[in-house]
């Protein structure tokens, strides 16, 4: 019944792949169709995939921290599909259903993983994270737990935004945002104008949004956010001072969310909090930095480091979108060809737009 199923859902289409094979070196090439699903897998057509600045930042540089490519690998990893395949233990999904894809499977036997926390798995097989190929291609294997079924009136192409939602959502979970709290989110790409979306959802009642870009400031504006600020080239403490002056903050934020992994926007972060207050580190930057730690001993400041999304932060990020409480198609730019993937990247990397999402290669 599943070989029969896996027949029937990809005869005729194409597996074409987006691949990295080193920085600034990327390929098409027609890849060999996913094997029959386990019992619990299914097999997605990918409708359209999200760019992540971790794919931009692969094929720019190689590597990640300790993740070096050093094989070809597909990228990709924001994406939502279509269930072609069922292996013979599904239950919860059939042919045909629309959904989020969760791209990080992990062992599900270490302690993280049995304690809740499985986005600490250190066995983690995570799409587009070396060795491992992502979701820029026709088809991608999946386990059944790990795909988020989408309500009929949720489209594909939101569907392709629940990743960086659920990264948001995990984020501000990791602040403790309570109901009429102060919130600054330093960077207003994607991630960041999502985590003031977030904080909203929660009852923050003053959302600042900071980035050096106007146009960004501009749409965060028009989107969540209550206030924004633009850093000047000063000093961090006096950068920090000008916000709360500026923003009302009395004392200090609340809290305080680093979206954008910048040594300077980290420094004003420390600054900016209050005694007593939370700060979350979501974005990733230089692997080293210089840091404030004498006002982060003096305010007594929790701080938490936030990496990709847990148990629940999926799920919650689907129903965010499908209740309408948070419009993830405004920050969709637009999208284009797979055969244009290369120079969709290229935009991205110049910073061009919001969120640019590749249709897959069998999207006509």
């Amino acid at each position: 019944m599943a070989q029969t199923a896996v027949l029937e859902g990809v005869q005729g289409k194409s597996n074409l792949s987006f691949v990295l094979n080193k920085p600034f070196d990327v390929s098409f090439e027609e890849k060999p169709l996913p094997a029959p699903p386990g019992p619990y897998d299914v097999i997605l057509a990918i409708n359209y995939t999200g760019i992540c600045g971790s794919d931009v930042h692969y094929w720019v540089h190689g590597a990640i921290g300790s993740f070096v490519l050093k094989a070809p690998m597909v990228l990709g990893h924001e994406s939502a599909g279509t269930v072609v395949s069922l292996g013979s233990a599904v239950k919860s999904l059939k042919l045909g259903d629309k959904v989020a894809l969760e791209p990080g499977t992990p062992c599900r036997h270490c302690e993280p993983c049995l304690s809740g926390h499985y986005n600490l798995c250190n066995e983690m097989r995570f799409a587009a994270t070396p060795p491992f190929d992502g979701t820029l291609a026709g088809f991608y294997l999946a386990p059944e737990d790990f795909c988020y079924k989408l309500p009929e009136h949720v489209s594909l192409q939101e569907g392709a935004l629940i990743e960086p939602l659920a990264v948001a959502v995990h984020i501000v979970k990791q602040a403790a945002i309570t109901p009429g709290q102060s919130v600054v989110v330093m960077g207003a790409g994607p991630v960041g104008l999502l985590c003031c979306a977030v904080a909203k959802c929660y009852g923050a009642s003053k959302i600042v949004s900071v980035d050096i870009q106007p146009s960004r400031l501009e749409f965060a504006a028009s989107y969540t956010s209550t206030h924004t600020f633009m850093p000047a080239r000063v000093s961090a403490e006096e950068n920090a001072a000008n916000l709360i002056k500026e923003c009302g903050l009395g004392e200090g934020a609340d809290a305080v969310i680093d979206a954008s992994g910048a040594e300077p926007s980290i420094q004003t972060s420390i600054h900016v909090v209050r005694r007593g207050g939370h700060y979350v580190q979501g974005g990733m930057g230089k692997s080293d930095i210089t840091f404030p730690i004498m006002a982060f001993c003096a305010k007594e400041i929790t701080a938490r480091g936030s990496f990709r999304y847990g148990s629940g932060d999926y799920k919650l990020a689907v129903e965010l979108v499908a209740t309408g409480k948070i419009d993830v198609k405004a920050l969709i730019t637009g999208t284009v060809k797979f055969e244009e993937a290369e120079e969709a990247f290229k935009a991205v990397k110049e910073g061009k737009g919001i969120k640019v999402l590749i249709a897959g290669p069998n999207e006509k």
